[in-house]
């Protein structure tokens, strides 16, 4: 393999390797994590930047820097015993530079453009857009994302072929329990309906999840499952990755409140789930993999931070939570991808801090990670957490309020990102019903629910109503 590990090289690989992940499978479990979503294990044999794992060079073979396949197997075997599906993360789009494909093209038209670079113009809208030219839409669906990553050109039925074989291989094989498309729309959306709606039938319990970076919930809605197109387009993913609301929701705590502004922005982006075939699958996320981590973007306070795990826990859909969120892990005052993807505390040597064992961690961090570890059994063990219908109320004062309403109990989560405060009671009584008592379920206090309610400054309350 061309490059080694170096932990001095801000890209560069660390040496991380599945069996550190395997040995860590406890952990996840005690924390409250069902899934396991890692980015690209698969072969990247690159000069630089493989660490990443997003230019393949071998769709066929789990990285052997990392333990190769049998470690991959292992990996998951040992997961599905703890009760810990493992998503893997496709690129039906691109590959490597190094792919043997590249010098050997198994057709002349197997990788778009000819096989040389042509700069993407990341214009996603174009794919639905009614009114977009065909030079607009080429430059989208065919062109490269960088130089390192050849387009493939997926309407050779051949690749198309190999590319939904190989994802059912990988599905069967390894006994994985989802998906994660990366870079969705950029391949041709013939064949990502092709491909998704292969595996579909092939196993329709499983699940699939898209990436489609853009704000606008139009374009997200396009391509999830059951949504029904203008153009008549149609595909078999479930679930796609909610970027309108986590860019709601970090502009919602980092700003004032007002007419437009707070929690309005989070009230608003919800509100447009009318938009979706099912809300309720979207994957929720307050940061990933190629984004400043929460804790950076609220400015490091542990308070904000909170609210915001609090609500991605607690709403509809499903929520995915970045590693080493709950020990504050920090990127300030860098936003390059090699320190959003910093070392997880304990994983190496020469570490000050074990996020498994908890030595060397601060106050704050030993906090917030029992903090998440409550809000992950909390969801764990109320249905109304996972599967309730949502109500909510348009934000007043700092305070956003909503209920999540099941067969077998109301949930009530009160955010409130100002001052501390008496909350009115009297506007939400189609939730309360009547009802006399709650159980503050991260404190275990009971409360009383009389004409008002008090809420600390920038704190949450999750109420099961009694």
């Amino acid at each position: 393999m061309i490059e080694k590990a170096d932990r001095q090289a801000r890209d560069g690989r660390r040496g991380g390797d599945l069996q550190g992940i395997t040995e860590r499978l406890d952990y996840l479990q005690r924390m409250g994590f069902t899934q396991l979503w890692l980015t690209p294990a698969r072969e990247n044999n690159m000069a630089t930047g493989s660490y990443h794992g997003y230019a393949m060079t071998n769709l066929y073979a789990i990285d052997p820097r990392m333990g190769g396949n049998e470690a991959y197997f292992d990996m998951v075997a040992q997961a599905a015993e703890r009760g810990i599906g493992v998503i893997m993360d496709m690129v039906p789009n691109h590959i490597g530079a190094n792919h043997p494909w590249v010098v050997d093209k198994p057709s002349r038209d197997w990788i778009n453009n000819g096989g040389e670079f042509m700069a993407n113009n990341h214009r996603r809208q174009t794919v639905m857009d009614p009114h977009s030219s065909v030079y607009d839409r080429t430059r989208f669906n065919d062109a490269w994302f960088v130089p390192a990553m050849p387009d493939l050109n997926q309407r050779v039925d051949e690749l198309s072929t190999y590319l939904i074989q190989h994802s059912i291989w990988w599905i069967e094989q390894a006994g994985l329990s989802g998906i994660r498309v990366d870079t969705n729309s950029y391949s041709d959306k013939a064949f990502m309906a092709r491909w998704s709606q292969a595996i579909m039938a092939e196993y329709p319990n499983f699940s699939i999840v898209g990436e489609e970076w853009t704000t606008n919930p139009g374009i997200i809605a396009y391509w999830q499952r059951g949504k029904h197109n203008q153009d008549g387009f149609s595909t078999g993913i479930n679930s796609m990755m909610d970027f309108p609301l986590q860019a709601a929701l970090v502009k919602a705590l980092n700003e004032e409140p007002g007419w437009h502004t707070g929690w309005v922005r989070v009230y608003q982006s919800l509100g447009n789930d009318f938009m979706y075939a099912n809300a309720d699958d979207l994957l929720v996320f307050a940061d990933n993999h190629d984004m400043s981590r929460i804790y950076t973007q609220l400015g490091q306070s542990v308070n904000k931070t909170k609210l915001a795990m609090t609500l991605m826990l607690t709403i509809r859909g499903i929520p995915q939570v970045y590693y080493g969120t709950e020990v504050l892990l920090d990127n300030t005052p860098s936003d390059a991808h090699g320190d959003i993807r910093i070392e997880f505390p304990g994983g190496f040597s020469g570490h000050q801090g074990d996020a498994i064992t908890g030595q060397g961690l601060s106050a704050e961090q030993t906090q917030m990670q029992g903090y998440l570890r409550t809000l992950l059994q909390l969801r764990k063990q109320h249905s109304a957490l996972r599967q309730g219908r949502m109500v909510h109320f348009a934000p007043k004062d700092n305070v956003y309020l909503y209920a999540r309403i099941d067969n077998e109990q109301r949930i009530v989560v009160i955010l409130n990102k100002g001052n501390k405060q008496h909350l009115e009671l009297a506007p939400y009584a189609e939730i309360l019903q009547g009802a006399k008592q709650a159980k503050n379920l991260l404190s275990g206090e009971m409360l009383r629910l009389n004409q008002s309610l008090a809420i600390g400054a920038e704190q949450a309350m999750i109420l099961a109503l009694q």
